[in-house]
């Protein structure tokens, strides 16, 4: 019998464990390329925006700016007019993009960031800014944004709740908040006014809640947020 000699052996050991497809050849798919959430640059949050285009007596083109994201190969810019609801998508393959809107009107936005190389859009911070408008010295208050319980989430609690929120104003002058409550789905019934960003309101298990926030400033300017609602278990 032919006795194989000790490097033999060991070459033919080598040829038998490479392996050309393994992990180590590189990184798996999905790993590059996710271009990550960007930071927003401009409109200012919670500022008054003076520095767009005049496109008529009621509108104005606004230059919406961002910072770059390394791997992005594209940018959706969503805008939203917080009076009516109406919203704004566009495209840019830039850190910036321009959109026509209404002035003296409050509006929120934010970017999400997409990749060829990557399944997820991610998405930034999302700011508020009034859109200026020509002879306006006081802007009424942004709507207010429901803290707790979160918008169409559910909750379990004895006999009461404390309905919590965040309200921002460009002048910085607001008074007090008036919050409306009930088991309809447009809540006419007040349940208060405060100068706080809380307000306590009864409930009972099994029932759905919707409440709304009436902000206002010191010259008597008034803001109404969205309806908000939850459930209780």
């Amino acid at each position: 019998m032919r006795i194989l000699k000790p490097t033999m052996w060991l070459l033919l050991l080598v040829v038998m464990t490479a392996c050309p497809g393994s992990k180590d050849d590189g990184p798996e798919e999905g790993d590059m390329g996710d271009p990550g959430s960007v930071s927003l640059v401009f409109p200012e949050n919670n500022s008054e925006c003076t520095e767009g285009d005049t496109v008529n007596d009621q509108q104005s083109a606004i230059t919406f700016q961002w910072q770059t994201s390394e791997n992005a190969d594209s940018y959706e810019v969503n805008v939203k007019n917080l009076e009516n609801g109406d919203a704004q998508v566009t495209e840019s393959l830039s850190n910036e993009a321009t959109l026509t809107l209404n002035s003296n009107t409050p509006y929120e936005w934010y970017v999400t960031t997409s990749s060829e190389d990557s399944e997820t859009a991610p998405k930034s911070a999302t700011w508020k800014f009034y859109n200026a408008g020509e002879g306006v010295v006081n802007y009424a208050p942004f709507p207010a944004e429901a803290l707790y319980p979160s918008r169409g989430g559910t909750i379990s609690v004895n006999t009461s709740v404390a309905l919590e929120w965040k309200g921002d104003d460009v002048d910085n002058d607001i008074v007090e908040f008036e919050v409306f409550f009930g088991t309809e789905a447009n809540p006419t019934v007040s349940i208060g006014s405060t100068t706080e960003n809380a307000i306590t309101a009864n409930v009972i298990s099994g029932q759905t809640y919707y409440w709304q926030v009436k902000t206002e400033d010191a010259i008597g300017n008034t803001s109404i947020s969205e309806i908000f609602n939850f459930k209780v278990e």
